[in-house]
């Protein structure tokens, strides 16, 4: 019987959200608490990857982390961002995000519809005469840098944030009594192995979201009770409600 499952994400900011219809449907507890979190570089080790932020004239923004942290070491580094700096960004909501810092205006803001890059690439060739600058985190791979070297455009990647565990506290791993553990990426399943180096899974269930996560708990040699997401269950609420309506009916 499952009664309480640890969600390793931040707690939705909507009422609204599936998973507190969950909570009320099969009378479970949950505990919304983030595995991992991301920090930003020190100006000092953004330095070293000999990069000037005022060398570019438009950014390329993956992720609300990636404004965050490109406002905050420019503003560290006392870099002052031109007002016609052009911002491309891979959803509307990300871009809208954007008026925490600067003023929105639509003739420099770009936006793709899917959260993909490749949908952005033709916004971006038809500025290709931008030098474009992407911010990323520490954990990434070529493709952005492939795309881009694909479409002759100019540009450079550069590292501003990594994803760091999100340690437990020693009151937090004496009260760890959940029935199932929900994971969202690799480093989530990392951080439970930091911090429970001795952890005997037993009856307790593991639920994770994408390929990559899987993949990271069964090389952990943990058992995998539900993988999402699936062409019937495309989100991890509707793939958890129908487990649990399974299990617990």
């Amino acid at each position: 019987m499952i009664k309480k499952i640890l969600i390793s994400q931040p707690k939705p900011t909507s009422e609204k959200s599936p998973y507190f219809d969950i909570a009320t449907r099969f009378g479970v507890e949950l505990v919304f608490r983030p595995f991992i979190k991301v920090e930003g570089l020190t100006p000092k080790e953004f330095r070293q990857q000999k990069i000037n932020i005022l060398d570019y004239t438009a950014v390329v923004f993956t992720s609300r982390h990636a404004i965050d942290n490109f406002f905050k070491l420019a503003k560290e580094l006392r870099v002052t961002i031109p007002e016609d700096m052009k911002y491309f960004c891979v959803t509307e909501t990300i871009a809208l995000y954007i008026q925490k810092y600067v003023q929105y205006r639509k003739r420099k803001v770009f936006f793709g519809s899917t959260g993909k890059i490749i949908d952005l690439l033709p916004t971006m060739v038809k500025h290709k005469t931008e030098k474009y600058l992407v911010p990323m985190s520490d954990v990434h791979n070529d493709s952005v840098r492939d795309m881009l070297e694909s479409k002759k455009l100019t540009h450079a990647e550069c590292v501003m944030y990594r994803t760091v565990s999100n340690d437990f506290t020693p009151e937090e791993v004496e009260k760890f009594d959940y029935d199932m553990l929900v994971f969202f990426s690799p480093a989530g399943v990392d951080s439970l192995n930091k911090n429970f180096p001795d952890f005997n899974q037993q009856n307790i269930a593991i639920a994770t979201f994408g390929p990559a996560t899987a993949k990271a708990v069964k090389d952990a040699g943990l058992r995998l009770d539900l993988e999402a997401p699936s062409e019937k269950y495309p989100s991890m609420t509707g793939a958890l409600m129908h487990y649990l309506n399974e299990k617990q009916g």
